[in-house]
């Protein structure tokens, strides 16, 4: 059986894609599940995933992400959006669906209001960070979850969000992009970073114990 550690070293941000294979549905269901039960902020899962195959709107946005050639040769483009803002009627709804799996409970109705009166005073600019980072929780897990099924990824902000969010109409829905996952399979002996070591900080580095 395949540890995690193994398929942390499996993957990495896989620079060349090869365009004659597709993920299987199948592959890319089970990631998108990844991203559906990943762990958000009081549960919020304040953002929307977007599965792009149509080839014109992905060289679209090629050419405003630093004509990154994954966008295309990849078989699918997951787009992260967030909310742009959290409001009332959104947490409501966050709110409703506890009440509706989870039975009505007075001490999880205080809590959301508790919630929105927290949330909803801020700027814009500060929940819409804050809904980005659940984002970027969710992303971690379907990364993983595509390297257990041999799948590559490469994460990507090298984007014109604002170029992003026109293409795909994403202001109108209350959305900003956020960060691009390609989907695809490595190109052997085409993709200049597979054949490099794996760089990262040591343990002493990373990680400092307060006993």
């Amino acid at each position: 059986m395949t540890t995690l550690k193994e398929l942390m070293n499996w993957r990495y941000a896989t620079k060349k894609m090869d365009p004659a294979k597709a993920v299987s549905e199948e592959h890319v269901e089970a990631i998108l599940e990844a991203v559906r039960m990943a762990p958000t902020s009081s549960g919020t899962q304040p953002f929307e995933v977007f599965v792009v195959t149509n080839d014109d709107m992905r060289a679209k946005i090629r050419k405003v992400g630093w004509d990154q050639s994954q966008i295309t040769e990849g078989s699918h483009l997951l787009v992260f959006a967030a909310w742009d803002n959290y409001s009332a009627d959104r947490i409501d709804t966050v709110r409703a669906q506890m009440e509706e799996l989870r039975g009505e409970n007075p001490m999880l109705s205080q809590y959301y209001e508790n919630l929105k009166a927290t949330y909803l005073p801020r700027d814009e600019a500060v929940n819409h960070d804050h809904a980005a980072r659940q984002a970027y929780i969710a992303l971690g897990f379907s990364m993983l979850a595509a390297a257990e099924l041999g799948v590559d990824t490469c994460p990507m902000e090298g984007f014109d969000s604002d170029a992003v969010d026109e293409i795909m109409s994403l202001k109108e829905l209350g959305l900003k992009s956020v960060t691009l996952l390609p989907l695809g399979y490595r190109q052997e002996g085409a993709d200049w970073l597979l054949p490099m070591a794996k760089v990262r900080k040591s343990k002493d580095e990373m990680v400092k114990t307060i006993g």
